[in-house]
């Protein structure tokens, strides 16, 4: 595959590298206006690195966008009249809705929406995809794309902002969950780092479990508490403190947020 990033920074970047690692390029080039963080690319095979963005398009048969949101009036006037209809876009740009790409590079291209989260730096993000009409055939090319850098799900763009919220945002809100388990940690008399890495390692074992045997949180929770036990007492006091109701309001909260923003 001939593929272009246009704009390399840390989440183009992570992409690249996800792509060679995976051997899912014939031909790759990287784009972006202060080269000097892409050095170690310039000594690779089959990749091409510039500040030309339309040579790069040329070149390539899959565009990635990954500029910010405040770079893409003056990206897409450069880029527009050199889009042709062999070309795939895929736009990682925060808020730009599929009308808004196709009413830029023309409702007869491919274009496919992708939210992945910062997690993708080390090949574990969740990514969600959603695509125009003309798009749709090329879905299952993005997922390609971004299961080498974690999983990807298919939704509809009206559940983009959802997605966002619990995907990226949720990296956010699973740190602070693990925080604060570690920093309970400390106060039952264990030093910081300690705490912090055990809490960490149960994190990661619980959505272990949860993935390998398929099943519902509450049922792995059913094989922890016992009668009476210290399990159980610890729930229903998080609980009693409002634990689900404060995540579920975070999220809510969040939506709201986000919702209002893309409103502007």
């Amino acid at each position: 595959m001939k593929i272009a990033i246009i704009g390399a920074g840390n989440l183009g970047s992570s992409i690249a590298d996800g792509l060679y690692i995976n051997n899912m390029i014939t031909e790759l080039y990287l784009t972006k206006n202060n080269l000097s963080t892409l050095t170690k690319w310039k000594k690779i095979p089959n990749v091409s690195v510039s500040s030309n963005n339309v040579e790069a398009v040329n070149s390539s048969d899959i565009i990635i966008l990954c500029v910010q949101p405040s770079q893409f009036k003056n990206l897409s006037n450069d880029l527009k009249k050199h889009i042709k209809e062999k070309h795939t876009i895929i736009s990682t740009i925060t808020g730009l809705t599929l009308g808004i790409l196709e009413s830029t590079f023309g409702i007869n291209r491919n274009i496919v929406r992708a939210m992945p989260n910062t997690a993708i730096s080390v090949g574990k993000s969740t990514t969600c995809l959603c695509s125009n009409s003309f798009g749709k055939t090329k879905l299952n090319l993005a997922q390609s794309i971004f299961n080498n850098l974690g999983e990807s799900f298919i939704v509809k763009e009206k559940n983009m902002q959802a997605a966002t919220v619990l995907c990226a945002s949720g990296i956010a809100f699973w740190m602070r969950l693990i925080r604060s388990t570690a920093q309970g940690g400390v106060q039952l008399g264990f030093e910081s780092s300690e705490s912090l890495n055990m809490s960490i390692s149960t994190a990661l074992g619980a959505v272990s479990l949860l993935m390998k045997n398929n099943s519902h949180p509450e049922e792995e929770i059913d094989k922890v508490t016992t009668p009476s036990g210290c399990t159980i007492k610890g729930l229903i006091e998080m609980e009693h403190h409002g634990l689900s109701s404060a995540l579920i309001n975070g999220l809510i909260s969040s939506f709201e947020k986000i919702n209002q923003i893309s409103l502007k």
